[in-house]
């Protein structure tokens, strides 16, 4: 199987280059086009924001991974790019690239699970543009079942991995039923506004944002369907919050004792919760001294992340033992499809060599034993390739001689010249 795969990743370059290549839905549907035309017979394009790949079956023989780096940076022209930026793949490597992609365990953030989903996208618009043929489709379906298996078979996805996870999931085992409570998110740069989704997905009954530029704001706000704050009113507001997450880029703290103490007292002893997951804090830490507050800053924070970050490395031998088994039927899968053509080549290659012999011998014996003569030559080429058609047969059904069905297989076909008979 001539699968190629060219990667550019948080492994070979730095953000300024992946994002750069970025590519999103529609440059992915019209790239697709073009790759069908000149490239691939099957093929689909990944992009994330720490990934753009390309896979694909060449359209011949001469086609290299050169050419698919080269289709990439043509349509994006990036100073500084090079070979070495670049991942290549080729069959069963690019197999076990894409398992290892779709269960997490070769992303940015171990276990990720949004990249599940960016994988399931990637081959429903190969799909669409009507470049995935019966291989890619298996390989699709194959790829979806590793990820689905290493989210229920292992704890590679469990616990919090990010501070703003991490946070979020530390207000769920303090307020078990979130959607009777309400949350302020202050600070709306990368950490407050996953915070805020994170939030918004778990379903917390009443969300507020607020941002020192008030278009941000307002705009996430939009987004998800919730308040919008101004920031500098934010403090006359903070006592009607059971969950305050804070996450600005301010170079010192926004939130005092005092302006906690006042927050509790309008709150007439009713808990809170304060998350502080800027750098440096937001949040004066002696807060935590005030009857009814739960404090966590990102040092505490960022220990519950460690702590599940080793669990889900600890999971990653499990993810692998997944792939391996899924490789393996994959490619019994793909060798049982070799299996039934040779034999019928190889079959009617010696038919063809019995009956030409025959042809020129039979004038030879008298009529009334020609057919004997044919049928005597027949039973001879059965006999001769039963042997080779069983072992062909039971190999391709052994998932686990895979490699070896393929290896056999190539042999034979070569042994007897069956390809160069193909092409003739």
């Amino acid at each position: 199987m001539d699968l190629l795969a060219i990667s550019i990743n948080h492994r070979t370059a730095p953000v300024e280059l992946r994002e750069a290549l970025h590519l999103n839905q529609d440059e992915i549907r019209a790239y697709l086009q073009e790759l069908k035309e000149s490239l691939l017979s099957e093929g689909f394009i990944l992009s994330t924001c720490n990934r753009t790949e390309i896979y694909g079956l060449p359209r011949h023989d001469k086609i290299e991974f050169a050419d698919l780096q080269r289709f990439l940076t043509q349509k994006r022209p990036i100073n500084g790019i090079s070979d070495d930026h670049f991942q290549q793949f080729f069959s069963s490597a690019a197999v076990n690239h894409i398992f290892r992609v779709a269960a997490g365990i070769d992303s940015l953030l171990v276990g990720d699970n949004q990249i599940f989903g960016q994988v399931k996208e990637s081959f429903q618009i190969a799909e669409d543009q009507r470049l995935s043929g019966p291989l890619l489709k298996r390989l699709f379906d194959a790829a979806i079942r590793v990820g689905k298996r290493a989210k229920t078979e292992t704890l590679i996805s469990e616990g919090a991995i990010t501070v703003s996870y991490a946070a979020v999931q530390l207000v769920e085992k303090i307020f078990s039923n979130l959607s009777k409570k309400s949350a302020l998110v202050i600070g709306l740069g990368e950490s407050g506004e996953i915070a805020a989704k994170h939030l918004h997905d778990k379903g917390i009954g009443k969300l507020a944002l607020t941002n020192r530029t008030t278009e941000k704001a307002e705009r996430l706000a939009e987004t998800l369907q919730v308040r919008a704050i101004a920031f500098e009113n934010f403090k006359e507001h903070l006592s009607e919050y059971d969950i305050i997450i804070s996450a600005t880029a301010a170079p010192d703290t926004i939130l005092g004792k005092n302006d906690v103490k006042a927050m509790m007292r309008k709150r007439s002893g009713s808990p809170a919760v304060l998350m502080d997951i800027a750098v440096p804090r937001d949040i004066d830490p002696d807060v935590r001294k005030i009857d009814g507050v739960f404090y966590n800053d990102i040092d505490s924070l960022s220990v519950i992340v460690e702590q599940n970050m080793r669990k889900r490395m600890d999971e990653i031998p499990k993810v692998e033992s997944i792939i391996e088994e899924e490789t393996a039927a994959f490619f019994s899968w793909l060798s049982s499809l070799e299996v039934a053509p040779t034999i019928k080549s190889l079959r009617d290659l010696f038919e063809q060599i019995r009956a030409e012999e025959v042809k020129n011998q039979i004038n030879k014996f008298p009529e009334s034993d020609r057919e004997k003569v044919d049928i005597l030559t027949k039973r001879i080429i059965n006999k001769i390739l039963h042997m080779p058609t069983v072992e062909l047969r039971k190999s391709a059904d052994n998932s686990t001689d895979s490699a070896e069905t393929m290896e056999m297989i190539a042999i034979i076909r070569d042994m007897f010249g069956l390809d160069k008979k193909t092409k003739e």
